[in-house]
C-alpha cells in the first residue's frame, strides 16, 4: 500500500518554498489560504511546510500565520552583467551551499510527503525545487513577473506546472517548458478587492479633503522612496491644486515631509495627508485613489490590475534583473499605465499625472485597460493547478 493510499483522503499536504521579499512571499500565503478554503468547503483538511530561509520575509510571515517553517541552506546569486563578476568569490561560495540545502530539503520533503511542492520564487526556491524532483514529488512554478526570475529559470525544466502571471511570458519561456506552462495571473490577497472609500475617509481622517476633486494616492512601498518622496514634494502645490494627495513616505521620511508640508496654504494643506505608513487601512485607501503614482513591483502592478487603478509607476532600477521597469512597460504599452523610465523629475511627473487628474474620462479608459490586464481570480486559478497537479 502506498504512503498517499495510507492517509485520509481529506489530508492534502502542501510544501510551499520561496521568499526573501513580498513580491515571493505574499503570492504563496495567497494561495494557501485559498487552497485551505478551497479543502475546507469540502471538508478536507491541509497540512503545509514551509522552506525559507532565516533572513527572508518568509520566516515572519509563515510562523506568524501559524505555519511551521523550516529553513535549508541556500545562496543568493549577486547578478552582473560582467562574467567576471558573476563568477566572483561571493557568488561561488553562496553556489557551494547550495548542494548542501537541496540534501536538507530532500530529507524535509522525504519525512512530509507533499501531494505538491509550490516554489514562488527567490533563491531559496532552488533546493527545496531540485529536491522535489529528487524526491519525484509534483513541482509548481508560480513567477510574479513578465521574465522567469532567476531561480524559476534554474526549476522550469524540473516543473510539472509552470504557472505565470501573464501572456506575455509565454513567448520569453524556455521552449520545452512551454507546455507546463497555464497563465493564472499573480494572487492578490482577497481584502485588497473589498475597500471601501469611506472607511478610508473615517480611519485617517480625511475631512479636509475636497470631494469634489479626485484622489492620489503616492506610495514608495513599505519603507518610502526617496525618489519619488522628492519630486513629489517639489510638485506639492500644484498637485494640491487639483487633486487630493495621501502620500506614505516612509516611516522615516515624515519628519522632513510634514516640515516641507507646513508651509502649505491653509486651503491645499487640508488635502495632504502624509503618513509613514499604511497598515490595515490600505484596501480603503486604495478604494478612495483614482490615481496612483508607485514604484511596479510585480504585487503592485497585481493589485492595481485587479482594482482597475489608473497608475504612473516610478520603478525601481535596482530591482533585480531590472523587473520593475519591464513590469511597468508591459502595461504602458497597452495603455493600461504610465511608465516613468530614466530620470524623474517634478516636471516628468507633472506631465504624467497631470492630465489623469484633470481629464475624468483619459482615468476611464485607461481604468478599463488596468482590469484587463487584471485576475482578482489569480488565487483561485493557481489552486486549480495546484489541485491539477496533484492529480497527475
Amino acid at each position: 500500500m502506498t504512503t498517499a493510499a495510507r492517509r485520509p483522503l481529506q489530508d492534502f499536504r502542501l510544501i510551499v518554498t520561496g521568499g526573501g521579499t513580498g513580491g515571493h512571499t505574499y503570492p504563496a500565503l495567497t494561495a494557501i489560504r485559498t487552497l485551505q478554503a478551497r479543502l475546507a468547503a469540502d471538508g478536507r483538511t491541509l497540512d503545509v511546510l514551509w522552506i525559507g530561509t532565516e533572513e527572508g520575509l518568509e520566516a515572519r510571515v509563515a510562523p506568524a500565520e501559524g505555519i511551521p517553517f523550516t529553513t535549508v541552506a541556500t545562496g543568493k546569486i549577486r547578478r552582473s552583467g560582467n562574467p567576471l563578476k558573476m563568477a566572483g568569490p561571493a557568488n561561488m561560495k553562496d553556489m557551494a551551499r547550495v548542494p548542501l540545502g537541496v540534501a536538507q530539503a530532500r530529507k524535509a520533503i522525504s519525512d512530509f510527503r507533499p501531494d505538491v511542492v509550490l516554489a514562488t520564487g527567490g533563491y531559496v526556491a532552488v533546493p527545496a525545487g531540485l529536491a522535489a524532483r529528487l524526491c519525484r514529488r509534483p513541482l509548481v512554478l508560480h513567477e510574479q513577473t513578465v521574465r522567469l526570475g532567476l531561480a524559476n529559470r534554474r526549476l522550469a525544466s524540473s516543473a510539472t506546472r509552470i504557472a505565470v502571471s501573464s501572456e506575455s511570458t509565454l513567448p520569453l519561456l524556455p521552449e520545452a517548458a512551454r507546455s507546463a506552462a497555464v497563465v493564472t495571473g499573480n494572487p492578490v490577497r482577497s481584502e485588497v478587492l473589498s475597500g471601501q472609500a469611506g472607511k478610508a475617509v473615517e480611519a485617517l481622517g480625511l475631512h479636509g479633503f475636497d470631494r469634489q476633486l479626485p484622489t492620489l494616492y503616492v506610495t514608495g512601498g513599505a519603507q518610502g522612496s526617496q525618489q519619488i518622496n522628492g519630486v513629489v514634494r517639489d510638485l506639492l502645490p500644484w498637485l494640491l491644486e487639483r487633486a487630493n494627495v495621501v502620500h506614505q513616505c516612509g516611516p522615516d521620511n515624515v519628519e522632513g515631509l510634514r516640515q516641507y508640508a507646513a508651509a502649505l496654504p491653509a486651503g491645499l494643506a487640508g488635502r495632504y495627508h502624509l503618513t509613514g505608513f499604511v497598515g490595515p487601512e490600505l484596501p480603503d485607501v486604495l478604494a478612495l485613489a483614482d490615481v496612483v503614482v508607485s514604484r511596479s513591483g510585480a504585487g503592485t502592478l497585481a493589485e492595481l490590475t485587479a482594482l482597475g487603478k489608473p497608475a504612473v509607476f516610478v520603478p525601481l532600477a535596482s530591482s533585480a534583473g531590472n523587473e520593475q521597469a519591464h513590469n511597468a512597460r508591459h502595461l504602458e504599452e497597452s495603455g493600461a499605465a504610465v511608465a516613468l523610465l530614466g530620470e524623474v523629475t517634478a516636471d516628468t511627473l507633472r506631465d504624467a499625472v497631470g492630465p489623469l487628474l484633470t481629464d475624468p474620462a483619459r482615468r476611464g479608459v485607461m481604468a478599463e485597460r488596468a482590469r484587463a490586464h487584471g485576475r482578482p481570480d489569480a488565487a483561485d486559478r493557481l489552486v486549480d493547478v495546484i489541485l491539477s497537479a496533484a492529480s497527475g
